[in-house]
């Protein structure tokens, strides 16, 4: 039987008159990856900030290979070998893998930079993770998913045996996660211990060799992961299965023969996506189903006016349309829910007030069109606070404090209030738990309930199904079939029609 390499015992964090986590014990085994899970705001960031000394805990030990340590500051959970790679990657885009790799312990010559000698060690580490990269090269020309290998590299070499994966899939292709995942087993067979942090509970089923559980800042359950199944973790996260009802597709009623919505023909983006072609009845939910980068968001992006067209027409009820911006769009009653919500969707160093508001100033600005009615103003947050059910303790908190799913539901609000009739989702509960993903399902039906079209681009097959009324496939830039969710009857399916050129 492993040891522990780290303990956490009665740890208690407070933050104002909030308790945020209230004697939380936590043990993590040498050479396992243990799964942390639990919905948004359950505690888990709070207990993974304290122990890389990111916060101090109010109460409360930490014990690592048996040795009682004070973790006061990232340098302490460092020098004790506990490094966390982050769902918003920290590297330096502008410099180099190599650069990146020793950054704040550069190998020097003296008082110089020795970069030969970065270059050759970064290939040694770099080939031990079994990883083609060239060491030369700026990391702003790396992929997601390669920036995610370095991330790891990076905390290998300053001796990490104790590594925290925050999300680590979220933004990665079928072939990048199955490349992360090997590099796991690769490092759990050397020793290194790992905490697995992800709202998709197939890849924890998956990587995972035990599990904990939080909730409302308290533990649920700590135990193997081979004793649990899917609906097991459901039913602790949320305490009960009544969550899961929402997460089910629901067949719909809309008039699937009446008169386009939206209506795309032959539209063309660049030389790799050209000739789309699809059309949106009123209250319909339409999803669009494809591997990365195969022109999902391009095409969104291109009917909300962020990118420009080059070819074919969009109409909206039978008028056609110019968005040279998205300006334009937003006058034409569309809306995009961005893919990246922290750098795409909301000002972070703002409040939720603040950022809920942010399309409709000009509609609430008092008669001197100047200054915003502040009266006006929180009576519409307060009622999007209510309607979408955000957990903040004031409309006046920093948006950044709030967890994923509460910041992507006034991401939700704030376009919501715009009035769209046309509501795009591309990737709306990329690190959502389940809880929040419900919720947000929930809100997307009503929205079409009300008449209102939606596209739906999500990389979670569940999720289309769930949600979805009737789903297009992409492969390549080009529309590939057009599938009744009525007539899909498993994940494979989709799952093998979005394989086809």
């Amino acid at each position: 039987m492993n040891q522990a390499i780290l303990e956490m015992k009665n740890i208690k964090k407070v933050f104002g008159s909030s308790t945020v986590l209230n004697n939380v014990d936590f043990t993590l085994n040498e050479g396992e990856v243990h799964a942390l899970i639990g919905s948004n705001g359950a505690g888990k960031s709070t207990l993974m900030k304290i122990m890389t000394g990111v916060y101090v805990a109010d109460g409360g030990e930490i014990y690592i290979q048996g040795q009682l340590k004070k973790i006061l500051s990232s340098k302490d959970a460092k020098d004790n070998g506990i490094a966390m790679i982050f769902q918003e990657l920290s590297l330096v885009q502008t410099m180099t893998v190599a650069e990146n790799i020793f950054l704040g312990q550069e190998i020097t010559n003296g008082y110089l930079r020795n970069t030969k000698k970065m270059t050759q060690d970064a290939v040694k580490i770099l080939e031990g993770l079994g990883l083609d990269i060239d060491p030369d090269i700026q990391v702003n020309q790396l992929s997601v998913g390669m920036s995610q290998m370095v991330e790891i590299a990076k905390a290998i070499s300053k001796n990490a045996k104790i590594l925290v994966l925050d999300e680590p899939t979220a933004s990665l292709s079928d072939s990048e996660k199955e490349h992360l995942f090997k590099i796991i087993r690769e490092l759990k067979a050397k020793g290194v211990s790992m905490v697995y942090i992800s709202h998709r509970m197939n890849e924890i089923l998956e990587i995972s060799d035990s599990f904990t559980i939080l909730r409302d800042g308290k533990l649920v359950v700590s135990d193997k992961i081979k004793n649990v199944n899917l609906d097991a973790i459901i039913s602790y996260m949320v305490g009960g299965e009544n969550s899961q009802k929402k997460f089910e597709w629901v067949e719909r009623t809309y008039d699937a023969d009446g008169e386009d919505l939206l209506k795309l023909e032959n539209v063309s983006v660049n030389n790799k996506i050209n000739n789309i072609s699809f059309s949106l009845k009123r209250g319909e939910i339409l999803g669009i189903a494809g591997l990365m980068g195969s022109g999902r968001t391009e095409i969104l992006e291109t009917i909300f006016g962020l990118r420009k067209k080059i070819g074919g027409t969009i109409e909206l009820e039978g008028r056609k349309l110019e968005h040279n911006s998205p300006i334009d769009a937003i006058k034409n009653k569309f809306a995009l829910i961005p893919e990246d919500r922290r750098k795409q969707g909301l000002v972070l160093q703002h409040s939720v007030k603040e950022n809920a508001i942010l399309p409709v100033i000009k509609r609430l600005a008092k008669s001197n069109k100047v200054i915003v009615d502040e009266v006006l103003a929180n009576e519409l947050v307060k009622a999007n606070i209510e309607r979408l059910n955000v957990v903040t303790s004031d409309i006046n908190k920093t948006i950044g404090l709030l967890s994923g799913g509460n910041q992507q539901k006034i991401v939700l609000a704030k376009w919501l209030n715009t009035s769209p009739k046309v509501l795009m989702l591309d990737e709306p509960t990329a690190g959502v738990d389940i809880a929040a993903k419900s919720e947000i399902i929930h809100i997307i039906r009503e929205f079409a309930d009300e008449g209102n079209g939606v596209i739906f681009v999500s990389s979670e097959l569940t999720e289309l199904l769930a949600v979805c009324d009737r789903i297009i496939t992409i492969f390549d830039g080009q529309i590939t079939g057009e599938l009744d969710r009525k007539e899909i009857a498993t994940e494979e399916e989709l799952q093998i029609a979005i394989q086809k050129k």
